[in-house]
């Protein structure tokens, strides 16, 4: 049973992603959870195992800059049209963090067998490159249906938390992802997640034919196997008051420290 919506800050929000927890996010074009980020940095969280959905830029550059992350699987860590991440790119070198390198079907394929409870998904186009030397928990193997092509066997990837940022919200918990469909996938295949929004919607999301598709909804049930509800915790963050752009970021600063949260 999900307890009612309350209204939390940032701090205590954050306070579900505990060190060495394995995080889940998505593309800063899906939306970067830049204050929950933040908020982890100053609790100086440590040992993350970072996972790109599939692949993530400055959020995941600033928890490894700060030192937070231990692991980083993904298929790419970059700024965009910024260029590389310089923190990412210097803790590689460095040995810093450990690289479990990937593509972007092979963490889709990942986090959707652990959406759909099975312990792996077959996939067939990363076969002939190295990754599949480098990556252990991987396997390829001939088609059990007697196809004479040898297939892939990706492990289930199962986040402890999904952390997010979207459009809005409501005040039952649902929250509007709109087209960035890497966020459901998030949320289906995490034991928790955490989701921080721009601002609260008057009324239910799921009730509205033209939002409701692109809406994740409180009572999800994210793994097939019936094992329990993919969404533990649902959240919105502070309202945005003020943004500025300063060397290319965009900086945020929200006019309290509010936010809204659901529990398990």
């Amino acid at each position: 049973m999900v307890s009612p919506t309350r209204m939390v800050g940032i701090e205590e929000l954050v306070e579900g992603i505990e060190d060495g927890a394995k995080l889940v996010m998505a593309p800063d074009y899906a939306g970067a959870p830049l204050a929950a980020v933040r908020a982890l940095i100053r609790r100086k969280v440590q040992g993350l195992h970072l996972i790109g959905a599939p692949q993530f830029g400055l959020a995941a550059d600033l928890l490894v800059g700060a030192g937070c992350a231990h692991t980083v699987e993904t298929a790419g860590l970059g700024l965009g049209e910024f260029g590389l991440a310089p923190r990412f790119r210097d803790a590689v070198a460095k040995g810093a963090v450990h690289l479990k390198d990937a593509t972007c079907p092979a963490i889709h394929a990942g986090l959707q067998a652990a959406e759909k409870g099975v312990p792996f998904m077959p996939i067939r186009g990363i076969i002939g490159s190295d990754l599949t030397r480098q990556r252990n928990d991987w396997t390829v193997i001939d088609s059990p249906l007697g196809d004479a092509e040898p297939i892939l066997l990706v492990a289930a990837i199962e986040p402890d938390v999904a952390l997010a940022h979207a459009p809005m919200a409501d005040r039952d918990g649902n929250v509007w992802v709109g087209l960035r469909r890497e966020i459901m996938t998030m949320a289906h295949s995490s034991k928790k997640t955490l989701v921080t929004v721009e601002r609260l919607f008057d009324g239910n999301l799921m009730t509205d034919p033209a939002l409701a598709p692109g809406t994740l909804p409180k009572p999800l049930r994210g793994r097939g196997d019936g094992a329990g509800a993919g969404v533990l915790a649902l959240g919105v963050s502070r309202r945005i008051r003020d943004r500025r752009r300063t060397h290319g970021a965009l900086r945020c600063r929200s006019a309290d420290g509010r936010g809204l949260r659901r529990l398990s």
